[in-house]
């Protein structure tokens, strides 16, 4: 919805964004429990557009030689939502009961719906400038209808169906008739699912293990928080010294967005791999801890790369494409962990850890391939872009 010049970003964004908003109080004052996972289902369902839409903005407002920085922060969030959630929402539980999580929820995307409303611009080219012809067009006079934009012209050219089809299809064509785009989808699918699965055996580690309360095992967390902090300025490093350089007249092959993550997909399996076997009463827990620190340059690496990728080799369908990569990462994360207790349960955390760590080395390969082969791919896409 977002790519036509009808709608733009905007309303994407404020529209979803203030249901979200509204349906904090109803979880609130939920009184049983069917009630409450279809409030928090519809929640999720609201909540996603503006992942799904952020890349596509960053997309609009930067050029392509400094787009990876922004969205290198975007990603940052990306992955500190999980984290900071459980550090603060810990203590919360503890001195105030799960109720109050919501309501901390209720604040937080409070404000950010006021703030966009007051100060978020549109992005979307093709909705402003449709925006601007409209305007002309009344400055003018309605006598004057030949005055239309481009956007205008191929909205024009469009049947009910199509845009329909565009709306509501395109997502999930893209998604999962296009092996580039399905490929790169379900590696982050798995490493959101792991993510998600894997924060799962926190609570039997460190409070099972080693005794803590809710509000200092949020604070293990941290250990991916400083993972994430220390992973930026490194990258930042090698865009600046070996992917500017290789633009050409502000073009760059999208292949070129690609090796850091076949450099971050083992740092996945090494993380679970020294988390899992070092969780024991006979082990400090600061080596568990450390432990952690090593997935966040996988996951930080591995997300960018793909969004970078995602979006150079789609420009005109990278809100599609981005919504696509969203519905199925948010997809894998939210299926995956109704199985995680019994799994850690039955197999133990060191075993349990090994599991996803050979499930983590399934994708290994993919940026590989694409780096190889990822040219010629493109060539047999009609949707990819063939320029470059």
């Amino acid at each position: 919805m977002s790519e036509m010049p009808y709608f733009g970003r905007n309303p994407v964004y404020l529209g979803t964004l203030a249901v979200f908003v509204a349906l904090q109080p109803a979880i609130i004052h939920t009184k049983n429990f069917q009630t409450l996972l279809a409030i928090r289902f519809l929640s999720g369902v609201f909540g996603s557009p503006v992942l799904a839409t952020g890349g596509a903005s960053i997309v609009d407002m930067y050029q392509p030689s400094k787009r990876a920085y922004t969205i290198s922060i975007w990603g940052i969030a990306a992955i500190m939502g999980p984290v900071m959630g459980p550090m603060v929402g810990g203590f919360t539980v503890d001195a105030k009961g799960w109720k109050w999580t919501i309501w901390e929820i209720l604040w937080l995307s409070g404000f950010c719906f006021v703030f966009l409303f007051c100060f978020l611009p549109e992005t979307s080219a093709s909705r402003i400038i449709f925006a601007r012809t409209s305007r002309l067009r009344k400055i003018i006079g309605d006598q004057s209808p030949s005055i239309k934009c481009q956007p205008e012209l191929e909205g024009q050219s469009l049947t009910t169906r199509e845009i329909l089809l565009m709306l509501f299809s395109r997502p999930f064509t893209l998604s999962f008739f296009e092996p580039i785009v399905l490929a790169l989808n379900l590696y982050i699918a798995l490493l959101y699912a792991l993510i998600y699965l894997w924060f799962e055996s926190f609570p039997l580690v460190f409070e099972g293990i080693y005794g803590f309360n809710g509000g200092e095992m949020g604070l293990a967390y941290l250990g991916i928080l400083i993972g994430c902090l220390l992973t930026v300025s490194p990258f930042w490093w090698y865009l600046r010294r070996v992917t500017e350089p290789r633009f050409i007249n502000g073009r760059l092959e999208p292949e070129h967005r690609v090796p850091p993550a076949c450099v971050c997909g083992f740092f996945i399996p090494i993380s679970l791999f020294w988390f899992g076997w070092s969780s024991r009463s006979s082990v400090h827990w600061i080596v568990p801890t450390i432990g952690t620190i090593f997935f966040t340059p996988g996951a930080f690496l591995l997300f960018n790369s793909v969004l970078n990728y995602l979006g150079g080799a789609y420009p005109l369908h990278a809100a599609s494409v981005y919504a696509g990569n969203d519905l199925m990462r948010s997809s894998f994360g939210a299926g995956f962990p109704l199985f995680a207790p019994a799994m850690f349960h039955r197999l133990g955390v060191a075993w349990a850890s090994t599991l996803l760590a050979f499930l983590s080395m399934v994708f290994i390969p993919v940026p590989f391939v694409l780096v190889r082969y990822g040219e010629r791919l493109r060539a047999l896409s009609r949707h990819a872009r063939h320029d470059i």
